[in-house]
């Protein structure tokens, strides 16, 4: 796995490339923790958050990506396989930051389901 300074430069590399448009209102921009972040949902310790889209009374909008999850879950991965899961991970991110600003839900509706597929499906067979 590559380090955390390397790390955060990828995500600095990627975020550049976003159209400015992005980033609007999007008041604490993108930072990087270096903790992992185990998700409340995990059944059994398998389950980290990668990202995440934050609105805070005092912070306002941002985005944060933990460094540890990635180094949990993607260890073994070359860096530019590594680059398209942070490259994906902060489009997912982006994109609730922009469905929030029109007011839709539509990939938290997502994020829910895939939630319902990890707890409820994961041990054996699960009707959508």
């Amino acid at each position: 796995m590559i380090e955390l300074e390397r790390f955060e430069e990828i995500v600095y590399e990627i975020t550049e490339t976003l159209p400015e448009d992005f980033f609007r209102e999007l008041h604490g921009g993108v930072m990087v923790r270096p903790q992992s972040r185990l998700h409340p949902a995990a059944v059994e310790g398998d389950l980290f958050i990668l990202g995440e889209y934050r609105r805070d009374r005092y912070l306002g909008r941002f985005v944060v990506l933990y460094y540890g999850s990635f180094q949990r879950c993607f260890a073994s991965l070359e860096e530019e396989a590594l680059r398209e899961k942070i490259r994906r991970v902060i489009l997912h991110e982006f994109r609730h930051h922009l469905e929030s600003l029109a007011g839709e839900r539509d990939l938290e509706i997502e994020d829910e389901r895939a939630l319902f597929q990890y707890k409820y499906c994961s041990r054996g067979p699960c009707e959508p």
